[in-house]
Parts: C-alpha cells; sequence; structure tokens
C-alpha cells in the first residue's frame, strides 16, 4: 500500500499504456495518490507530491518506475457471467445515488441490482432507487433493521448463481463485475470472492487518518485461502479479522453462502454489535471447507468519514463488532478449541492494529487500550443479548461451524426464495427450498453455549 504524507491528498488514476502526461489538479492538494494499472488492470499504488497542485510527466514516470515492469502484470481475467448486486442501505439517498450511477456505469452485459431498504423512516430511498432509471434496479424494502438482515434479504432475492454484495458509499470500477464473474470462471473451486478497498478521498485528515487505521486495501496480488494450505503470513488464520476482505467489496456463489446460513442477523451495521459480520461470515465459510480468492483486479472507491465525529463513531464500532466477532468464536466449541491455540498470536495481531491506530495522524481519536479493551467487552455483551433475540425472532444465527453433511438455510431466506421463484415462474430456481434444519441437539447446545459463555463473562467482569 503506498505511503501518504499526513497532507491533503488527490486521488486518482493512471494507466502505465497510457501517453504520458503532466497532473495538474486543485491547487490545495499536496500530493496526489494514484492507482497504477496496465491497461486497466491495477498494479500497485504510488504517491506524488504536487506544487501548487502539479506533476509533471517525468516526476510521474519516475514514482511509477519503482513498481516492476508493466510486463510482469497479468491481465485481469474477466467473464460474462450474470451477476446480482446487493446493496444493503438506510436512510442515505444521496450516498446511494452516487453508488448506483457507479454500478451501472459497468461494463457487464448481464448485471442486474437489487437494493434492500432496510426499516426506512420514509421513501427517500425508494425515490432516489426509482430516479436511477433503469429496469436492471430491484427495490425491496425489508422491514427489519440491519445489514446482515439486508444482506440476507438481497441474497435471498437474487437469482444469479453469482451475487456480489457493496455498501451505498462505495462507488465500484466500471470493471468490477466483469472482474468478480471473471475470478469465479478462472477458478470454479471459488465460493467466495473479494478485492481492494480504496479510499476515493483523501482530503480531510479524517480521511487519512481513517485510511492508515481500518487498512481496507490487501495489496494487489492474487490469493486463494483454504484449511488445507493456511497462509505463511497470518499465524491466527482463519480467525483473521480483515485478512479475507471486507463486506463493502464481496462476492459469493449464492448456493455456497445460503449453505452456510447467510450472514449471522446478531452481528453488523444497524445492530447492537455495530459491525464483524462479514469477519465472522467469512471466517464460517472457511471453517465450512470453503476456497475464498482475492482478485485485486475487482477493485471499488470507499468514501471515508470526512469528520472528527464520524470517524470516532466509525471506529468505536468497529471495536464493539470486532468484540461480538470474539464472543461468537468463545461461545463457539469448536471455534473455541481452535481459536484458544492462536492466543498469542491474536494477542500480538490486536497490538499491532493497535499501534497502526496510533500512527495514523493527528486526527485520529484518542482512545488507549482500555477504552478499546471496553469497546471490545462491551460487543461481546452485545452480541450475546442481540444473538438470542434474533433466535426468538425466527432470524439467522448460523453456528460457527456446521455440522458435517448438513446445510443451514434460516427460514427467512427460503420463504423469499421461494416467493422470488413463484414470482417469477417455475424455470426461475433462486436457491435450495429443502434443506436440512440442524438437528434440534445442536441448537441446544448453541443455546447453551451462549448461558456458558454469559456465566463466563460475568465471572470475569466481576474478577
Amino acid at each position: 500500500m503506498a505511503m501518504t504524507p499526513d497532507v491533503p491528498t488527490w486521488v486518482g488514476e493512471l494507466d502505465r499504456l497510457a501517453p504520458a502526461r503532466d497532473l495538474e489538479v486543485d491547487r490545495r492538494f499536496a500530493a496526489a495518490r494514484l492507482l497504477v494499472t496496465v491497461g486497466g488492470t491495477p498494479q500497485g499504488q504510488v504517491t506524488v507530491p504536487l506544487r501548487a497542485g502539479r506533476a509533471t510527466a517525468a516526476e510521474l514516470s519516475l514514482a511509477v518506475a519503482a513498481l516492476p515492469a508493466a510486463g510482469t502484470v497479468a491481465v485481469a481475467p474477466s467473464a460474462a457471467d450474470p451477476v446480482t448486486v446487493v446493496v444493503a442501505t438506510r436512510n442515505r439517498p444521496e450516498s446511494l445515488a452516487r453508488c448506483l450511477r457507479a454500478v451501472l456505469a459497468s461494463d457487464h452485459p448481464a448485471l442486474s441490482v437489487v437494493v434492500v431498504d432496510n426499516d426506512p423512516d420514509d421513501e427517500r430511498t425508494e425515490l432516489a432507487v426509482r430516479a436511477a432509471g433503469s429496469d436492471r434496479v430491484r427495490y425491496v424494502r425489508e422491514p427489519r433493521r440491519g445489514a446482515s438482515i439486508g444482506r440476507n434479504r438481497g441474497l435471498a432475492e437474487a437469482r444469479t448463481e453469482i451475487v456480489a454484495f457493496t455498501d451505498d458509499d462505495t462507488e465500484v470500477d466500471p470493471a468490477w463485475a466483469s472482474r468478480i464473474a471473471g475470478a469465479f470462471a478462472a477458478d470454479p473451486e471459488l465460493a467466495c470472492v473479494s478485492g481492494p478497498v480504496l479510499a476515493a478521498r483523501l482530503g480531510s485528515p479524517e480521511e487519512r487518518a481513517a485510511d492508515v487505521a481500518l487498512a481496507w486495501n490487501k495489496g494487489f496480488t492474487p490469493r486463494r485461502f483454504t484449511l488445507a494450505e493456511p497462509p505463511a503470513d497470518s499465524p491466527i488464520f482463519p480467525f483473521a479479522p480483515g485478512l479475507f476482505g471486507i463486506g463493502a467489496n464481496l462476492a459469493v456463489r449464492s448456493g455456497a453462502a445460503r449453505a452456510v446460513g447467510g450472514f449471522d442477523e446478531a452481528m453488523g451495521p444497524g445492530t447492537p454489535t455495530h459491525g464483524g459480520e462479514d469477519c465472522e461470515f467469512l471466517v464460517r465459510m472457511i471453517l465450512a471447507g470453503n476456497v475464498l480468492g482475492y482478485a485485486p483486479g475487482a477493485y471499488l472507491w470507499h468514501h471515508h468519514r470526512p469528520d472528527q465525529a464520524a470517524l470516532n463513531t466509525q471506529l468505536e464500532g468497529y471495536a464493539i463488532g470486532l468484540g461480538s466477532f470474539l464472543a461468537k468464536v468463545a461461545l463457539s466449541p469448536q471455534g473455541r478449541s481452535v481459536a484458544l491455540r492462536r492466543l498469542p498470536a491474536a494477542v500480538a495481531r490486536l497490538r499491532h492494529i493497535s499501534d497502526r491506530e496510533a500512527g495514523a495522524g493527528d486526527a485520529m481519536p484518542d482512545s488507549g487500550l482500555l477504552e478499546r479493551g471496553g469497546r471490545i467487552a462491551r460487543g461481546g455483551w452485545a452480541y450475546l443479548q442481540r444473538s438470542r433475540e434474533v433466535r426468538r425472532n425466527g432470524g439467522a444465527v448460523p453456528p460457527m461451524l456446521l455440522p458435517a453433511r448438513s446445510a443451514l438455510v434460516p427460514a427467512h431466506i427460503r420463504r423469499a426464495a421461494e416467493a422470488a421463484r413463484v414470482r417469477t415462474g417455475a424455470g426461475a430456481h433462486v436457491g435450495p427450498t429443502a434443506v436440512p434444519a440442524p438437528r434440534p441437539d445442536r441448537q441446544a447446545e448453541a443455546e447453551a453455549g451462549d448461558d456458558r459463555g454469559a456465566a463466563e463473562l460475568a465471572r470475569n467482569s466481576a474478577a
């Protein structure tokens, strides 16, 4: 990842195969971060100092020369297999409109979009979908709040094998969907694909701090993850938050995602846990024996929080979400036994994250280890309470490790999928309608695990 000084930084792209020319932008920018591509395939990022918003073609060429030769870059695979893009949103019509413009500018010939409006306060989101003016976009109103619920609803509504998820604060590259399809076509074993999440703007100190602290760009080297081949650079694999990507840029084979139960509806934005749902889903996909991939060609741009209050809220939410993820691991008998062996490495990883945040610039909210630990603990309690509530209401709280030879699909996903099948005719099969549920003893074990975990947390708090 390109290191950027803490100065107003312009963000853009530079293709090595295009004619060289000077860069001139607004004079307030003191640096430029450029995504360097080769015929549209990303190779890396470079940061170039600007004088009065200007850098010469020679200066740009010198910065790009630090990267390997253009001939070493393999063209990102692309394919035209149908893709459904799911955007779960709530009360952010302007941001959604920007997201939809980017998705609809895709070069993919068989793209459809499902916008899931979670428990909206008004009709603005529906109006934004109508204003997009495309019959490729379908609006779905979901009465329950939560990003995981929205993604599960979108997964149920999807009529394609490949389902891609993004958030309303992103702008996808025009080739994003084609390259997601290409990644699956190039490796039929893949069940899930993620890609780079790049900062769309770095003008404010808060945007630059978020970019360093969150570290969402995982680089530009293709990767493949399986239980059988643990990556050498992750001693806490597979319980590695962020290693596999994040929910803002995530695609699945719909059957594989449904088979593991979709997203945990006790986690994520719109719930008391605030986050952790994408990390937990990806870990569960790995534990179920699936193959995950990272496709650097399928990149998108994310609009970080531009002010101090929004950044603080976001970082607090991620700490709470991490606590909810750790609580779920601790409550899973199988997950707990595997995770305990990685505890020393996990502590070291948390220290690394803390050091990274501390070096993210002056705009970084001041929170020490004690405050961060308190937020993580809050996330654990929030998950305990929320998971029971979701189960009582018939929602999806899939176990961390599924029973062998079974698949778990929440009832509401099956009902929505069946309703979609009926609406579109018998030929439009969108997912399994008869899937074995977990055995009653497994459900009782999960509930008992919650109770044991609650007692253990209470004892630790008392101590």
